[in-house]
């Protein structure tokens, strides 16, 4: 099975409960072929933890969710050593960040150092418990939510747990016909759970993401990546441009969409595709601009029309 047909097949079956989102759920699936971690920003009941948990029951993988609140402590996610009486020993409680896919709601209800708790697991596939370090399982992909920074009570991510996000996207609302169509369903199943399943399993994955490292890139189009990352930093309205890991994510992301669109190679489409979302959450605006949500996406979008596509003769 090639990547477009395992796409194809893990689109419809989560479309079952997800109404109207394709190209949201394309941009999802080609995230957890390259292990990039996404981050949902919007309001509540827009379907998020629907979306992520489908994808995983479609997927086949383990899926754990965690809800973060005020009080929740970095220990809560990874776990620690508990003393078992009967034994008289220290046994390891591991946290729900062993799982394949894991769901991090709300994270900025969390305080930082909560958090932070993350980033070590989102950068290395792995954490560290009592100084003994734990590889995570493969995939590991982490699908955070959080509420749009004016909410009360929230605390905005760190720059650099920001930067480990390979995306920032937003489900929406659905339109009007979307909107009857989900009323529909949820008629017609008579039940609240979706019924998904499994349409793929973890061979499978790993093979399409050994056949996404083998798409092809011309040094030309990893120049123009290259050139919109430095043009977004030299924008005056740019404190802090996108660090490198910004264009690494343009590059996966890119070539998994080769591959899912059948090729063996990169065009200067497939990189266009995943600008936007790939690399607004890396920009720190200056203050004037701080609550601004289209200023940044204003920025990339500019400097895709000032920087020249790349030209190839067949």
């Amino acid at each position: 099975m090639n990547v477009a047909e395992l796409k194809d097949k893990i689109v419809h079956e989560v479309e079952k409960a997800i109404i109207g989102k394709r190209d949201l759920l394309e941009k999802v699936i080609t995230a957890v072929f390259v292990n990039g971690h996404v981050l949902f920003e919007d309001n509540p009941g827009l379907g998020k933890t629907a979306l992520v948990k489908c994808l995983a029951k479609a997927l086949g993988l383990e899926f754990k969710r965690i809800q973060f609140t005020p009080d929740l402590l970095p220990s809560d996610i990874v776990g620690g050593y508990i003393f078992n009486k009967e034994k008289g020993e220290f046994q390891l409680q591991k946290g729900p960040v062993f799982a394949n896919i894991i769901l991090a709601d709300e994270i900025n209800r969390a305080s930082p150092k909560t958090q932070s708790a993350l980033l070590e697991a989102m950068e290395e596939q792995q954490i560290t418990i009592e100084g003994q370090k734990m590889s995570l399982p493969e995939p590991f992909v982490v699908f955070a939510t959080q509420n749009p920074i004016e909410a009360e009570g929230t605390f905005p991510l760190p720059e650099a747990q920001l930067d480990r996000f390979i995306m920032k996207l937003s489900v929406g609302y659905p339109s009007l016909e979307d909107e009857q169509k989900i009323l529909s369903n949820r008629r017609n199943r008579k039940k609240e759970e979706f019924d998904i399943n499994q349409v793929t399993n973890l061979e499978s994955i790993l093979n399409a993401k050994q056949k996404i490292e083998n798409v092809h890139v011309e040094a030309d189009l990893e120049k123009y990546i290259v050139q919109i990352i430095h043009q977004t930093r030299a924008d005056t309205r740019v404190t802090i441009g996108a660090s490198p890991r910004g264009s690494l994510a343009v590059l996966k992301l890119a070539r998994a969409w080769a591959a899912i669109q059948k090729r063996n190679y990169v065009l200067p489409d497939d990189i266009k595709k995943f600008t936007i979302s790939a690399l607004t959450h890396r920009l720190l605006l200056v203050p004037d601009l701080w609550m601004s949500k289209s200023a940044a996406v204003s920025v990339v979008e500019e400097a895709l029309m000032k920087i020249s596509v790349p030209v190839f003769n067949d």
